[in-house]
C-alpha cells in the first residue's frame, strides 16, 4: 500500500512538473505538430515492413506461381519509397526537434537568470553560486532532450503499440491477446526498476551543485589557499565531495544494469513465448507460417517500443529533475519586489528620512535598528561611526532597498522608497564599496557599467574625476586593458578608482561609500580620498568609516551603537564632548 501510494505521488509531481513545462512549448508549437507527423510517418514504415514480408512469405507457400516478380518488384519499391519517406522525417526530428527542445531550454535558462536577479540579497546569502551555476547549466541540459523527446517518445510508443494490436487482430485475436497479456507484468517490473533511479538522478544533481560549489569556492580563493600553503587541505576536502558524488552515481548505474538486464529476460520471454504458443497454433491450423514471422517481426517492433519507452525513463527521470530544480528557484518569491502602482521616483534633491525604521536579519534573530530616526538633508555629507555590528552597512542597505524594514518607512524627498519603482530608485543612488566588484573585460566595460550607452568622451572624463586616467593610459591598451577575473591583474586602488568612475559616469544624487578607503596603502587611500571628495560635492553622501581621519571634514558625524545614535556633530564637536567619538578617534587616528 505505501508503495502504491508513493507511486500515486510521484505521478501526480511529475504530471504537475510536465504541467509547467507545457507553456514553453507554445511558441514552437508548429514545429512540435511536424515532429509528431514525421513521428508518425516513421513509426508507419516500421508497421509496414512486417505486413510485406506476410504478403511475400505466403505467395512464397503457396508455389513458386503466385511470388511474381511483379510482386516482389512492387512490394520492393513500396518499401523503399516509405525507406525514404522514413529517412527525411527522421532527419527532420534529429535535427528540428533537437533544436526546438535546445530553444525551450534557452527560455527555460533565461527564465531562471532573470528570476534570480529579482531575488533578494537575503537568498543569496544562504545559497552557493555554485549550487546555483549547476541548475542554470547541467540541470537544463537534460531538459533539451526531454522536451524534445517526451512528446515524440509517448507518441511513436502509443501509435505503433495501437497500430500492432489493431493489426494483429486482423491476423489471430486469441495470440495476439495472450502477447498484449504478457506487456503488462513486464512493463510494471520494468518501471519499478526505472523509478529508482528518479531519486537517484535527483540526488547526483544535488551532489553536483554541491561539487561545483566547492570548486568554485575554492578557486576564487586561490591566494587564501596558496598563502596559508593549504593545497592539500583543499584537495581532501574536493576527494571527499567527489567521492560522495561517485557513490551517489554509482548507484545510479546499479539501477540501470538491474533495468537492461531484466529488459533482455523480457524481451527473451517475449520471443519464446510467442514462437511457442505460435507452433501449437500452427499444429492446430490456425494460422500459417506467414503469420507466426509476421507476429515475430511486430513483437520485435512492439517490445523495442515499449524497451524505447522505458529507456527513456531514465532520460525522463533526468529531465523531471531538472524542471523540478527549475521550478524550485522560479517558485521562490523575492523578499522586496516593487508594489502594485509603485510609480517612478522622478528627480532626486537628495533628502533622506528615517522614520521608527526597525530590522532585524532573520537567521540571525537580532535587532539590528529599532525604532530608528534620522533626517539627512540635501547635500549633506554624513558619515556614520561605531563598533561592528551597531548597523552601519545595515542602515545604508535599507536605503536602496537592498532589505525591507520590518516596521516604519524611508523617506526620499518625502516619497516613501517601498512605493516607488526598485530601478528608478538604485538609478539615484551611487554606492562605492570596500570590496570592490569588477567583472571580467575591460577597464572601459567596467567604467561604463553604470551607463552602457556612454560615449567615449563621458568614460574618459569619469576616469579623470576619479583619478583613474594617467594610470590607465599607462597600460599597453589603455581603456581597452583586460581586468581579469574579479580584477585580479589591478591594484586594490587601482580597481577603487574604476569603481568610482564608474559612480561618476552614473552621476547619481545620493552617494554611500562604505568603507571604500579601509583596505587601501597610505597612498592609495590619499588617491582614492581626493577622488570621493570630488564625487560627493554637490550629493547626498553617507560615508561608513573606519579611518576616522577620513571624515574630519563631514558636515555631521553620527555615533551608531546598539542602542542607536548615541552622538552626534561635526568632528569638533564630537572631540570636545570627549565622549565615544573623541575616543575612537584617539584610538585609531594614524595622525
Amino acid at each position: 500500500m505505501l508503495g502504491s501510494e508513493n507511486s500515486r505521488r510521484e505521478g501526480q509531481k511529475s504530471v504537475k512538473v510536465i504541467k509547467r513545462l507545457l507553456p514553453y512549448y507554445k511558441p514552437y508549437r508548429k514545429t512540435l505538430v511536424l515532429d509528431l507527423m514525421c513521428a508518425a510517418l516513421t513509426t508507419l514504415c516500421e508497421l509496414v515492413l512486417p505486413l510485406i514480408v506476410r504478403r511475400i512469405t505466403n505467395a512464397a507457400t503457396e508455389g513458386t506461381e503466385p511470388l511474381t516478380t511483379r510482386l516482389i518488384l512492387t512490394m520492393g519499391i513500396m518499401y523503399i519509397f516509405l525507406r525514404i519517406v522514413d529517412t527525411l522525417a527522421s532527419y527532420y526530428m534529429a535535427t528540428v526537434g533537437h533544436i526546438m527542445g535546445t530553444k525551450i531550454e534557452t527560455d527555460l535558462r533565461l527564465d531562471l537568470f532573470s528570476h534570480l536577479q529579482k531575488l533578494s540579497f537575503s537568498y543569496f546569502n544562504d545559497t552557493k553560486v555554485g549550487v546555483l551555476m549547476s541548475r542554470i547549466t547541467s540541470d537544463l541540459f537534460d531538459v533539451t532532450e526531454f522536451a524534445h523527446h517526451c512528446p515524440e517518445e509517448f507518441f511513436i510508443a502509443g501509435v505503433k503499440i495501437i497500430g500492432s494490436f489493431a493489426i494483429l487482430c486482423t491476423v489471430n485475436i486469441p495470440l495476439t491477446l495472450i502477447i498484449f497479456a504478457l506487456l503488462p507484468p513486464m512493463v510494471f517490473i520494468m518501471f519499478r526498476l526505472n523509478r529508482r533511479m528518479k531519486d537517484g538522478h535527483r540526488e547526483s544533481r544535488k551532489k553536483a551543485g554541491e561539487l561545483n560549489a566547492d570548486i568554485e569556492d575554492s578557486l576564487l580563493g586561490i591566494h587564501v589557499v596558496k598563502s596559508f600553503a593549504a593545497e592539500k587541505r583543499e584537495i581532501d576536502r574536493f576527494q571527499k565531495g567527489n567521492k560522495a558524488f561517485y557513490k551517489v552515481k554509482a548507484q545510479v548505474y546499479k539501477y540501470m544494469g538491474s533495468f537492461h538486464s531484466m529488459s533482455r529476460l523480457c524481451d527473451g520471454l517475449m520471443y519464446i513465448v510467442t514462437v511457442m504458443v505460435g507452433a501449437f497454433f500452427i499444429k492446430g491450423d490456425h494460422i500459417n507460417a506467414a503469420d507466426l514471422v509476421a507476429y515475430l517481426l511486430y513483437v520485435s517492433t512492439l517490445f523495442a517500443s515499449v524497451r524505447t519507452i522505458l529507456q527513456f525513463a531514465e532520460q525522463f527521470y533526468r529531465g523531471i529533475t531538472g524542471v523540478e530544480r527549475f521550478c524550485e528557484i522560479v517558485d521562490t518569491e523575492p523578499d522586496i519586489k516593487d508594489t502594485k502602482g509603485a510609480q517612478d521616483i522622478g528627480e532626486v534633491r537628495g533628502e533622506i528620512r528615517f522614520e521608527n525604521v526597525s530590522f532585524s536579519y532573520e537567521e540571525k534573530g537580532k535587532t539590528v535598528l529599532s525604532n530608528f530616526n534620522l533626517h539627512i538633508k540635501k547635500g549633506e555629507n554624513l558619515a556614520i561611526v561605531g563598533p561592528s555590528g551597531a548597523g552601519k552597512t545595515t542602515l545604508c542597505a535599507l536605503i536602496p532597498r537592498f532589505y525591507e524594514p520590518q516596521t516604519g518607512k524611508i523617506l526620499i524627498d518625502g516619497k516613501d522608497i517601498s512605493a516607488v519603482t526598485m530601478s528608478s530608485l538604485r538609478k539615484s543612488i551611487g554606492i562605492v564599496e570596500q570590496d570592490v566588484y569588477l567583472f571580467s573585460g575591460t577597464i572601459r566595460e567596467n567604467i561604463a557599467y553604470s551607463k552602457p550607452d556612454a560615449s567615449d568622451e563621458e568614460i574618459e572624463n569619469a576616469a579623470r574625476l576619479a583619478g583613474a586616467y594617467e594610470f590607465i593610459n599607462e597600460f599597453p591598451d589603455k581603456m581597452n586593458t583586460y581586468v581579469g577575473e574579479r580584477g585580479v591583474k589591478l591594484s586594490g586602488g587601482q580597481k577603487q578608482r574604476i569603481s568610482i568612475a564608474r559612480v561618476f559616469l552614473k552621476n547619481p544624487p545620493v552617494l554611500i561609500l562604505d568603507e571604500a578607503t579601509s583596505a587601501l596603502d597610505n597612498e592609495s587611500e590619499r588617491l582614492v580620498r581626493e577622488s570621493l571628495a570630488r564625487l560627493a560635492e554637490g550629493r547626498t553622501t553617507l560615508t561608513i568609516a573606519h579611518r576616522l581621519t577620513t571624515i574630519k571634514n563631514a558636515d555631521r558625524i553620527i555615533v551608531l551603537t546598539d542602542e542607536g545614535i548615541t552622538e552626534e556633530g561635526s568632528h569638533t564637536e564630537l572631540i570636545a564632548k570627549d565622549g565615544m567619538y573623541a575616543q575612537m578617534y584617539k584610538l585609531y587616528s594614524t595622525d
